[in-house]
């Protein structure tokens, strides 16, 4: 094994130890904010749709740490549960249309020619229409709720997967390696999925990262016009929502904590997906 094969293989595994302050916050911060949401009903001190009149708009207290809300409910357990969907939505969309996008790049790069022009039409046509405009399409013709969301937003962002996909695939067909497979006899398909998809899947999952910011930002929005999650259910959009009348009177933190929650998240998966970007894409050879 040559000098050039052992750095080539050195450089491709990541280390965490070079991992940044900024990262390791951020990972810590996902981390909580997912044990908060999968623990829920355990650690949750109160029922999120306990209503209590006698303890209506109350501030942070022992009793209540983050206080109440227009309704008396326990703003903290609320974040809990509301964490649940404000979460999950977003994963499923970035799984979805990383997966379903993943399928079409790989089909589009790797058979190029009339394929790879009418798929590149279609995500023209897709990319045309911003994925919030599409969600609320969605709701209209399904109804309100997490699911027509969910699917109409892997559809929207399945494009921006496939189109990255499909140039490092296209990029990796020409490589010597895919020849070296070709001449051995092994088939297109077998090399494309089996060999080219693992180089390149790393780069496109880290990529995908980013999306769940983008993709919570929007649900929460969804939530807050009252076409996402519905009421009763806790959900961090829908609490913004139904925080507006209590702003007038000078009741800031019912809103106030799930919109900093939001930002929290959304920044953290920023720098999350970045961070992985630049090592991924700097580990792996041009």
């Amino acid at each position: 094994m040559t000098t050039a094969t052992i750095e080539l293989k050195t450089r491709r595994v990541p280390g965490v130890a070079g991992f940044d302050t900024s990262f390791m916050v951020s990972a810590i911060v996902l981390l909580l904010m997912t044990g908060m949401a999968i623990f829920a009903p355990i650690i949750a001190p109160y029922d999120p749709n306990q209503v209590n009149f006698m303890s209506v708009y109350q501030g942070p207290s022992i009793s209540h740490w983050l206080g109440t809300d227009s309704l008396g409910r326990d703003i903290l357990s609320r974040m809990m549960f509301g964490a649940r969907t404000a979460l999950l939505g977003p994963l499923l969309v970035v799984v979805s249309s990383t997966v379903l996008g993943i399928l079409l790049g790989v089909l589009a790069g790797w058979r190029g020619g009339w394929v790879d022009a009418v798929l590149a039409r279609l995500f023209d046509v897709v990319f045309s229409f911003p994925s919030l405009l599409i969600a609320i399409m969605a709701v209209a013709l399904f109804g309100k709720g997490l699911v027509a969301p969910v699917i109409a937003m892997s559809i929207a962002y399945a494009p921006y997967v496939a189109r990255l996909t499909r140039s490092l695939v296209a990029s990796e067909r020409h490589r010597p390696y895919v020849a070296a497979y070709r001449v051995q006899g092994f088939s297109g398909a077998w090399i494309a999925l089996r060999r080219v998809l693992p180089n390149v899947a790393p780069i496109v999952g880290a990529q995908s990262t980013l999306n769940f910011g983008y993709v919570l930002a929007e649900l929460a929005g969804l939530s807050f016009l009252g076409l996402g999650v519905q009421a009763p259910a806790a959900d961090w959009g829908a609490m913004i929502n139904e925080a507006q009348s209590g702003l007038v009177g000078g009741h800031f933190l019912p809103a106030l904590v799930p919109a900093i929650a939001v930002v929290i998240v959304v920044v953290a998966v920023n720098i999350i997906g970045e961070e992985l970007s630049d090592r991924i894409g700097g580990e792996i050879p041009s």
